[in-house]
């Protein structure tokens, strides 16, 4: 099976989320900061990565990432600050 993952990224001041789902993590890292990933990343200029979780089944990776969606903001920055506190950006 193929590896996925759910990510989560931010702009500089982290005040706005986006969350997404991609076979490739540092390809799709390389296509927001290029200007190709959503149009919502790039109308709020998303590009730290602060947050991933690595699945071997698309389709789990894909209930999460819905999962994740319906989650309150607050509920989403703990899950963040569990691995990574501070919110820094994420190095491939």
């Amino acid at each position: 099976m193929k590896e996925s993952y759910v990510y989560i990224m931010t702009n500089k001041y982290r005040t706005t989320f986006y969350i997404g789902v991609t076979s490739s993590l540092k390809n799709r890292m390389f296509e927001h900061a290029s200007g190709k990933g959503s149009e919502f990343t790039k109308r709020y200029n998303l590009t730290d990565l602060v947050y991933y979780e690595k699945f071997l089944d698309i389709n789990q990776a894909i209930a999460r990432e819905k999962q994740l969606k319906n989650w309150q903001r607050s509920w989403k920055i703990d899950l963040i600050k569990e691995l990574n506190p501070t919110m820094e950006t994420l190095e491939l």
